[in-house]
């Protein structure tokens, strides 16, 4: 299978950095696959997970957000922030969830508590997809 260069950047660090054959994105306006010769495209990428395969197997990278980049260089995400699924803090991330709830109960209503809503939506999403994982 044809290969292409892929960063996933976030500002702690380079999360990876090489030739990969296929790379599954959440993106805000939907799911999307990058294969080697995809067609030039910017997104928004939202919470959620991404899938890296590299020699048939299969990476899981949890996004919190960011800009995908898709150039005849290859693809770039910078991410606002980039974990893999086993190097994620369960407790941790559950805490922010948590407090992301509280959160909510402090907002007016309006677009403020519209964005705070989707993106625990996401969050929750990650959280769901985390458990779910965890029993197989």
């Amino acid at each position: 299978m044809a290969t292409f260069h892929f960063d996933l950047v976030s500002p702690e660090k380079i999360a990876f950095s090489g030739e990969v054959e296929q790379v599954d994105i959440p993106g805000v306006d939907g799911d999307f696959g990058v294969m080697a010769g995809h067609s030039p495209l910017v997104a928004s990428v939202r919470p959620g997970v991404m899938t890296v395969t590299v020699g048939g197997k299969h990476e899981k990278i949890i996004v919190l957000g960011g800009l995908a980049e898709i150039s005849e260089k290859g693809l770039t995400v910078l991410a606002d922030t980039a974990t893999s699924l086993a190097e994620l803090d369960k407790v941790a991330f559950a805490a922010q969830i948590a407090e992301m709830e509280e959160g909510l109960k402090e907002e007016e209503p309006g677009n403020a508590l519209d964005r705070a809503i989707t993106r625990l939506d996401h969050f929750k999403a990650i959280q769901t997809y985390i458990t779910s994982t965890a029993m197989h």
